[in-house]
């Protein structure tokens, strides 16, 4: 199980460095450490003391302080494109708007950021238009069509688009927004296969919405409705797809956050200003040893992004505005759970890690104040936003975000070329507890064993959310549409338990396992793991001779 790379000794196993190749080394940063190196001076050169430019880069180096993931890719490049996503709201109910909006659409995703809308103003389909005496169109026609743009327009042209839309739950055309992305009704042409048969087998294969994620904006308005007892018939259909497909998704914005129905692809970042942007990095707790350090490390994060408001590149003139308004950091963090591990502590928020949270908060808080007046610039209006931290979690070789280890083994699925491979991993994470206390490989506390114990995942979720200013990405998994734990008899019990918590959450989502084709992670026996660890397989599966409904796909004769 050990790993030790000559060139970046900070890796802990070889799936971090085969990432770290993959998707951030270039010419001027073929090491990590030379990537930290440089990442630290560019962005905070000029504006901080060298000794605090070292500090960040050395907390960089040791994989204590991570920078976003365009922060890692652009560093050393000839342009600045650090923001990961880009929060974009359709401000009038206009054809000027409707044009405006994809202009700002593609304009961020050139830029190597995703986009986040939300379309609630837009009028539901079939509305007359006044000057025109024709019909309204209504917003999720051009939810598809931001989704196509998606398909085509590569982030930065190095990787695949991410969208987010939102519609709020009292539009007229919610009950369609609720199915929009329910493949598993949906045929493909006249092959007697649906779209979900075809995803499962390609996850790229095209499908309506397939590069966005959506949620239902729920406001005030709900939230005193469930007070009465009344969840709303909207609230109720929104579980059920989301425990049978993923989606939609749960966005919650009540009293002083009502307007701030804005995110990010990931969902972490909130704002009611169009145009605003977000602003990543992550503290590992897995490798910061104590409440001091935590200190030290977390001004360090707060410095660099802020920072980064300053040395950024921004697709238009918009976005400079709204971020010299705003001045919006998304302090997160990650190796949550590994930190739990390592203190043989169940997943649920102990009070030690209260204790943690409340400097993460106090000093992130007090630190962004201060530097910003030292800078002569705007008070940052939110300095937390807790991302999944799916690549630099790989890189650290830690938990992602606040979520339990998936699994203590699994297979991990990706298309090499245009076949399907797939590699067997044991969590690091969980294989240090193994080999330091000798626990059973299957005590191990996961998100397999936790889908059957959804709340406390809630829970957790909602407490940690006391301590952050905008909110969290975290998807619970659960067992597949129609098994024993998860089918339609468990529908009203835990849209209840979801909104007893949707007070203290600002957003939410769920996996049903199996939902979305091409699904990466699948869990296997440790045993299993141990035995093919570092071989490759070839994944072989029957392909359908079917044409997709875009004329694009593969046709036999």
């Amino acid at each position: 199980m050990t790993f030790k790379s000559a060139t970046n000794p900070q890796f802990r196993n070889q799936l971090s460095e085969t990432v770290f190749n993959q998707k951030y080394r270039h010419d001027g940063s073929w090491t990590w450490d030379a990537l930290a190196r440089t990442l630290a001076n560019d962005v905070c050169k000029d504006l901080l003391p060298a000794s605090e430019i070292d500090a960040i880069y050395e907390a960089i180096r040791d994989l204590k302080f991570i920078p976003g993931g365009r922060y890692l890719y652009y560093a050393g490049r000839p342009v600045r494109f650090y923001n990961n996503c880009f929060l974009l709201r359709a401000e009038e109910d206009s054809r000027e708007d409707w044009a405006n909006l994809s202009w700002k659409s593609e304009s961020a995703l050139m830029s190597g950021g995703g986009i986040g809308i939300d379309y609630s103003v837009y009028r539901p389909s079939g509305t007359i238009i006044n000057r025109t005496g024709g019909y309204a169109s209504g917003p999720l026609p051009k939810m598809k069509m931001i989704n196509d743009i998606g398909r085509y327009v590569m982030q930065g042209g190095s990787r695949r688009s991410a969208i987010y839309a939102s519609l709020n739950w009292q539009h007229a055309d919610i009950d369609e927004f609720l199915t929009m992305k329910d493949w598993h009704n949906q045929p493909a042409g006249t092959s007697g296969l649906t779209l979900h048969d075809l995803k499962q087998q390609d996850f790229n294969f095209p499908a309506p919405m397939d590069m966005t994620n959506i949620s239902v904006n729920y406001d005030t308005e709900w939230l005193l409705g469930t007070f009465n007892g009344d969840l709303s018939e909207v609230f109720v259909k929104n579980v059920r797809q989301a425990m049978k497909t993923g989606e939609p998704g749960f966005s919650f914005n009540f009293f002083d956050k009502e307007r701030e129905t804005l995110r990010n692809a990931c969902t972490e970042v909130t704002s009611e200003d169009d145009s605003d942007v977000c602003n990543l990095g992550s503290l590992n707790l897995s490798r910061i040893s104590s409440i001091a350090e935590l200190a030290e490390i977390t001004e360090l994060g707060i410095k660099f992004l802020l920072c980064g408001t300053l040395k950024a590149t921004l697709p238009y003139d918009k976005v400079y505005k709204v971020r010299e308004k705003n001045r919006r950091l998304g302090l997160g963090l990650m190796g949550v759970h590994e930190w739990l591990l390592q203190r043989s502590q169940r997943y649920e928020v102990t009070d030690e890690l209260r204790q943690w949270l409340e400097v993460y908060r106090g000093v992130s808080d007090h630190v962004s104040r201060i530097t910003a007046d030292k800078l002569g610039i705007s008070r940052p209006v939110a300095n937390r936003s807790i991302a999944p931290t799916g690549s630099i979690g790989i890189l650290a070789g830690t938990t992602t975000g606040i979520e339990p280890v998936y699994a203590v083994s699994y297979k991990r699925r990706y298309l090499k070329g245009t076949q399907w491979h797939y590699q067997y991993y044991i969590d690091h994470a969980a294989q240090q507890v193994i080999e330091a206390t000798g626990v059973d490989p299957e005590k191990v506390e996961s998100a397999i064993d936790l889908a059957m114990d959804y709340e406390r995942r809630i829970k957790f979720q909602a407490d940690v959310q006391d301590y952050v200013d905008m909110s969290i990405s975290s998807t619970i998994n659960l067992p597949e549409w129609g098994s024993e734990h998860n089918n339609e008899d468990k529908v009203e019990e835990f849209a209840r338990t979801l909104a007893k918590y949707a007070p203290r959450l600002r957003g939410f989502t769920v996996y049903p396992d199996g939902a979305r084709g091409g699904q990466p992670l699948t869990s296997t026996s440790y045993h299993e793991a141990r035995e093919n660890l570092g071989k490759e397989f070839v994944e072989f599966m029957e392909m359908n001779d079917v044409c997709d409904i875009t004329g694009s796909g593969y046709c036999g004769s």
